[in-house]
């Protein structure tokens, strides 16, 4: 959910909500100045919780998720995004220029799984073995990745960890773009099948503009 856009419908039902408020209290009930301020304020704070509670069930329900499984949801994003912070660091610090465009890569994939999840938090489900491991593995290999490279001297043991750890990263990659595809798996079905849905209309129309045989209309 838009935290900036739920604020802007609160703030865009309490404003006016408490404007009219003390209007109505001031003009039309002759309630003084401040006791129409105390009005506008009180009505405006409830007008603004409404909104909010309204907001929150209508996306709970389209997304079809408990309050308390949003909440978990949400918590678990919170770290995420922490993680995914911590690894776009460690992976611009590396310092092997022929792999920086499969690492931009990598983070732009953690980041697209990210933002589908906030957008849809149901896509979370699909998403758990990103989330609860293939992530912290990223990060961790990362980080030691960007330490080792970045050391003066490196010795023959140290340049074989660093291919090592590069190609397990490079795996890794592959992993998570199954994570990304296994989250867009459903969009994916429903996508073939309205292009079937499509073919099949456009060969139905295909068959009845179909011109008639001139000896079969004869007959």
């Amino acid at each position: 959910m838009n935290s900036f856009l739920l604020f802007l419908i609160r703030t865009g039902v309490a404003l006016p909500t408490g404007i009219l408020t003390w209007f109505v209290s001031m003009f039309a009930f002759n309630q003084g100045f401040f006791l129409s301020v105390i009005y506008a304020v009180g009505l405006g704070t409830a007008a603004y919780f409404l909104a909010d509670g309204i907001s929150s069930h209508r996306f709970l329900k389209k997304h079809a998720l408990t309050r308390k499984e949003y909440k978990f949801i949400q918590k678990q994003l919170k770290e995420a995004n922490s993680k995914i912070s911590r690894l776009n660091r460690a992976m611009l610090q590396i310092r092997h220029l022929p792999s920086i465009k499969k690492r931009i890569d990598f983070i732009r994939v953690t980041k697209k799984i990210y933002r589908l999840t906030k957008q849809e938090p149901k896509r979370f489900y699909k998403a758990e073995k990103f989330y609860y491991s293939h992530l912290d593995s990223a990060v961790e290999i990362a980080e030691k990745y960007a330490l080792l490279s970045a050391q003066p001297k490196k010795n023959y043991d140290l340049q074989e960890t660093l291919t090592e750890t590069r190609i397990t990263l490079e795996k890794l990659s592959f992993t998570l773009e199954e994570d990304l595809h296994e989250i867009l798996a459903d969009d994916i079905d429903d996508l073939h099948f309205e292009m079937d849905v499509v073919r099949h209309t456009l060969d139905s129309k295909k068959l009845d503009n179909k011109p008639i045989d001139e000896s079969r209309r004869l007959k």
